[in-house]
């Protein structure tokens, strides 16, 4: 035996939820489960012991939803998280530029800000406001959503956009009175100004991606669904592939990645279904996942696709990134090629557009465990909560979104469809399969943080006091299997995952109490104390 650990709570998560006392791993896979005795009497002269001191020990942590490279990437610009003032955001702007002692005219990304946190005028930065922190550096910062972005005038200039560069389909940029850029883009627009900024060589992305995953280890994960293949400005899922496979290569991948592959267009798909990749692809520690398509925006920022226009702005129902006949032909597209579907779709209208697609796809070529999904699963009526378990789709669900949602859905979409959005409950208790993420970086992907939200409905400043929704909040148990077993179903990979069982990957993590024994709103200071992956000590409190 390698390693055995005792002393521990074990809450294995298999079918009968078993609780063990000890492990043995060999070979970086769970050889035997027991008491205290029973496993240390399988040690040899090499085994390691390790006591977990009656701590609860969980299958280590999967992410389900989360983009690995982009977090990697935004380590390395200006974190605007939390910012209450553009101008605070300029504040942080020229503390970075100082302490990087930056070169004149260097590009300058930031990320993390949203106008609803803003104490004096809850809006949009512009190209102005920008202008104002500097005209000597490019300025390009992206709302904590990822679907705006912010430039100021020399990064237009730069990038040569101007009054008469047409708009994008799917997006669009806003234009001033005179008719000019006003600096925000939205949507598919934004890649007027990211497909222009210079691109990370292939080893900063190998030494971004290691920096984003020391910092999974710190909360427990050890398998992500990660979004990658359009983090860097060329959008070139080659280097993104290249670089996973050279971290692979060298031992250095010490995280299971399951690839959602977003590839907007048949052609993107087709060429790489030609090079031999689709669903199931790899191995356990990197694996291409599903096809991933980008149907609509956010909530925050109003570009989630609604059926009806927003309560809090008539002038709009959101933006739609695909024409429906283009849906209805990847998706097929894709289904025929044994490829699974996870489509972004969080408002109403989207997740309307994307069942219908994959229904379409399933009545012309049956398939029973097809896995497809909808990522977010936000804005829902009874209709849809329905359609989730008649197609049987997986929802890909982020409990921390509700940390800053709770206090925008109401405004956004009115009394009566705020009362069946956001309603985990009501799809569990339909047996669909949530699968939890957190988007990172758009939020936190603090597990604990996520586990707490879904349970208590409340913020992590435990407000609203009763809850939002309280009756749609989850049980300890039901939060915890879509962070484990319900993440390792999205991918196919129950069989090796999710659970501690005799047999399954030894990628564990342990805990400094036990979440299903303390108040529910205590959750959210558990820390993590220690991280094992295939076996091995990866993160140690």
């Amino acid at each position: 035996m390698d390693t055995i650990l005792i002393n521990g709570k074990v809450y294995t998560m298999d079918k009968k939820r078993s609780i063990k006392e000890a492990i043995g791993i060999k070979n970086g896979r769970i050889e035997k489960l027991g008491t205290n005795e029973e496993i240390l009497s399988l040690k040899d002269s090499g085994t390691e012991i390790i006591d977990l001191k009656g701590n609860l020990i969980l299958p280590g942590f999967n992410d389900s939803y989360t983009h690995l490279v982009n977090l990697g990437y935004t380590l390395t610009m200006v974190g605007l998280q939390g910012v209450n003032s553009i101008d605070e955001i300029g504040k942080r702007i020229l503390d970075y530029i100082e302490d990087h002692n930056l070169k004149k005219a260097s590009w300058i990304r930031g990320t993390g800000w949203n106008q609803d946190y803003f104490q004096d005028e809850k809006r949009f930065p512009t190209r102005f406001d920008l202008d104002k922190i500097s005209t000597e550096y490019p300025i390009i910062i992206t709302r904590t959503c990822g679907h705006v972005a912010v430039a100021n005038s020399l990064a237009l200039k730069l990038l040569n956009i101007t009054k008469d560069t047409p708009q994008i389909e799917g997006g669009h940029f806003d234009l001033d009175e005179s008719g000019e850029p006003l600096g925000i883009f939205r949507e598919n627009a934004i890649s007027l100004i990211y497909n222009s900024l210079p691109n990370p060589t292939r080893e900063e992305t190998k030494a971004m991606m290691k920096m984003a995953i020391k910092e999974f280890h710190k909360l427990g994960i050890t398998s992500v669904g990660t979004d990658d293949f359009e983090a860097l400005p060329n959008k070139d899922y080659k280097q993104i592939l290249e670089s996973y496979l050279d971290l692979r290569e060298n031992n250095e991948l010490n995280i299971r990645v399951n690839q959602q592959c977003l590839l907007p267009s048949i052609d993107k798909l087709s060429s790489f279904l030609e090079e031999g990749y689709n669903t199931g692809w790899g191995d356990e520690n990197y694996r291409i996942g599903p096809l991933k398509l980008l149907l609509d925006g956010s909530l925050g920022a109003r570009t989630a696709a609604l059926t009806k226009a927003y309560k809090d702005d008539n002038t709009t129902m959101g933006i739609v990134t695909m024409e429906v006949e283009e849906l209805w032909k990847i998706v097929e597209y894709a289904h025929k090629n044994n490829t699974q579907v996870a489509i972004h779709a969080i408002g109403d209208r989207a997740m309307y557009m994307s069942m219908e697609s994959i229904e379409r796809a399933l009545k012309k070529y049956p398939k029973k465990d097809h896995r497809h999904g909808i990522v977010h699963c936000q804005i829902t009526d009874e209709v849809l909560l329905n359609k989730f378990k008649e197609l049987d789709l997986v929802a890909y669900i982020q409990p921390i979104f509700l940390d800053y949602d709770w206090k925008i859905v109401r405004d956004r979409v009115g009394v009566d469809l705020e009362k069946t959005s956001y309603n985990w409950k009501s799809l569990v208790d339909k047996g669909v399969n949530i699968a939890c993420g957190s988007d990172a970086p758009v939020e936190t992907f603090n597990v604990l943080y996520g586990i707490y939200e879904a349970v208590t409905r409340k913020d992590l400043q435990g407000n609203p006091k009763e809850g939002w929704l309280p009756e749609q909040g989850l049980t300890v148990d039901e939060a915890v299997y879509g962070y484990t077993l319900g993440g390792a179903y999205s991918t196919f990979e129950e069989k090796i995952k999710g659970s501690i069982e005799e047999g399954k990957l030894a990628d564990l993590v342990v805990l400094s109490k036990d979440i299903f024994e303390i108040p529910a709103e205590e959750i959210k200071d558990v820390e993590v104390l220690t991280t094992i992956f295939s076996g091995r000590i990866v993160y140690e409190r």
